[in-house]
């Protein structure tokens, strides 16, 4: 009887840790908004935002593939800053 409590108590912790796990790594892989070309918002450049207050549109010469979209950049520099912290220049939930 000891044995079989044993191991309903484990088999409880076990899916107990694996559901936190779970939910985990769901929120650290939220989906991102694309449009019908697979660019996250719509080309524009995620960076533009934070260092020249207003949107500018990305360059296909600059980009860079993340999380299942492409992203755009105006420039070089603003492509290596979204390189080097892609998560504090994207958009909060996926950019919907």
């Amino acid at each position: 009887m000891k044995y079989l409590k044993t191991i309903f108590c484990l088999s409880v912790i076990l899916v107990a840790v694996t559901g936190m796990i779970d939910l985990r790594m769901a929120r650290a892989i939220e989906p991102v908004n694309t449009d019908t070309q697979g660019l996250a918002i719509n080309g524009y450049d995620t960076v533009a935002y934070f260092y020249e207050g207003k949107p500018l549109k990305g360059t296909g010469k600059y980009t860079y593939q993340w999380m299942g979209a492409e992203w755009r950049f105006a420039s070089a520099e603003h492509l290596d800053l979204f390189k080097s912290d892609p998560e504090k220049y994207a958009p909060q939930y996926g950019g919907y």
